[in-house]
């Protein structure tokens, strides 16, 4: 099984870029997709084979997740059930036979850091609902966690101590949540390799390679052996963020 998580940064903007093309190359069995910026009506995409899944935002032009599944999944949920944080179209929970699916794009904690405090309560909350998750069924969750874990995962980690996404708030949290039965499927097969998932648009970051890795496969510690690759396709563009592969 071959699942892709790609934060888009505009479904609608990423189509005129050959997301279609990238996406039939694939042939992944789930692609999911996050900061994909519309409303319900706003995109209708040709996907044979796949069935699609969206949350929204109840803001117009802002967050939101999507999931394209060849398998037919069990169920699937919107949200995490607790209401300040189930308006900004952020979680995709697809139920399958042997495990849950999560897609998420995780609050960015923002300039001055102005909603960590928001973004450590988010980051709590979820945590605890991947725990009971994980107590059911296997979990594999996927996105853009806007963090940057560790030193190696991120170009300039001295000048950053301070900005969202490598606080030492944000990165606890993280080394919490592996610590309760999961791991950072890519860090795991590459302990020392550097590579990055997202470039700011500004300074020629991505041709300079000045990047973070704040996209990840995060799977229960019991799925890891049946891990066969993962990867971070640096070579797509399109988007400030590429894409990540994982396959079972």
């Amino acid at each position: 099984m071959k699942i892709i998580s790609w934060n888009v940064n505009g479904l609608r903007a990423v189509l005129n870029k050959d997301f279609l093309s990238w996406f039939n190359e694939q042939d992944a069995d789930i692609v999911c997709l996050q900061e994909t910026k519309i409303s319900e009506g706003q995109v209708s995409l040709d996907l044979s084979g796949y069935e699609q899944f969206y949350s929204y935002a109840d803001k117009k032009g802002y967050s939101g997740t999507a999931v394209f599944s060849k398998v037919k999944p069990l169920s699937v949920k919107e949200g995490i059930n607790i209401d300040i944080h189930d308006h900004e179209g952020r979680t995709l929970t697809v139920e399958y036979d042997d495990f849950y699916l999560v897609c998420v794009y995780e609050p960015n904690s923002q300039d001055g850091l102005k909603r960590l405090e928001y973004r450590q309560v988010f980051n709590k909350d979820f945590e605890e609902y991947l725990v009971s998750l994980d107590k059911k069924k296997p979990v594999v969750m996927c996105g853009d966690l806007n963090v940057a874990h560790k030193e190696i995962d991120i170009k300039n980690p001295k000048t950053n101590e301070r900005n969202a996404g490598f606080t030492i708030e944000e990165r606890n949290d993280f080394s919490r949540l592996l610590s309760r039965g999961f791991k950072d499927s890519w860090r795991e097969q590459h302990p020392d390799e550097v590579k990055y998932s997202w470039w700011s648009y500004r300074f020629k970051a991505r041709e300079k390679n000045t990047g973070w890795r704040i996209d990840y496969f995060v799977v229960s510690d019991r799925l890891m052996d049946k891990v066969k690759n993962t990867d971070i396709q640096t070579d797509v563009f399109g988007s400030d963020h590429c894409p990540v592969v994982i396959e079972f």
